[in-house]
């Protein structure tokens, strides 16, 4: 059985997957990652991986539900949160003005005080941004302060973002109502 998401091998998406593997008890999966859901999605209608596991909060989840509408089918979702994430700063970088995010970041924080506001495609390349020095300041995971406390400071503090997850298969769910738990109490 292979499941498919989105790389590099340290982002959110992997650690989520792994989880859900783990929850699951889905021994000997094997997992395929993709530098994006343009490559992923083609390659589960294609038959190449078997499932496909998808941020809902990714900016192109709205895209592929469309375009792989009848082809594609959410078969599991579930609420997972993402690594602790914050807005860091250049250590040398005494007021930042430029900030890297990844699109879905975009309203985690109050971002009005940087001129100019920088997309990237994963929070990962916001780090790597930061630390190459082509960005002053951006939101990626806590983690990277941890690793490079001496190129990098704490802005703020964001926490885990708690998202909702889908499974896609190439073969849909029967009934109208398909697993739906009942509301929290």
């Amino acid at each position: 059985m292979k499941f498919a998401t989105l790389g590099p091998a340290a982002n959110n998406h992997v650690l989520v997957l792994d989880r859900y593997l783990k929850q699951r008890a889905i021994d000997g999966a094997d997992v395929v990652l993709y530098t994006s859901f343009d490559e992923a999605f083609p390659a589960l209608l294609d038959g190449e991986v078997d499932f496909l596991l998808q941020c809902t909060a990714h900016p192109s989840h709205g895209d592929w539900v469309g375009r792989s509408m009848h082809r594609a089918f959410p078969v599991d979702s579930f609420i997972a949160p993402s690594k602790p994430l914050a807005i860091l700063a250049r250590a040398d970088v005494e007021s930042p003005q430029r900030l890297g995010l990844q699109p879905a970041t975009r309203y985690y924080a109050d971002l009005s005080g940087y001129a100019e506001l920088i997309d990237e495609p994963t929070t990962a390349s916001v780090a790597e941004g930061l630390l190459a020095g082509r960005l002053e300041a951006g939101i990626c995971a806590l983690e990277y302060l941890e690793r490079h406390p001496e190129r990098l400071r704490l802005v703020a503090d964001l926490g885990p973002a708690l998202d909702t997850w889908v499974v896609f298969g190439r073969t849909p769910l029967d009934g109208d109502l398909i697993h739906c738990a009942p509301p929290p109490r």
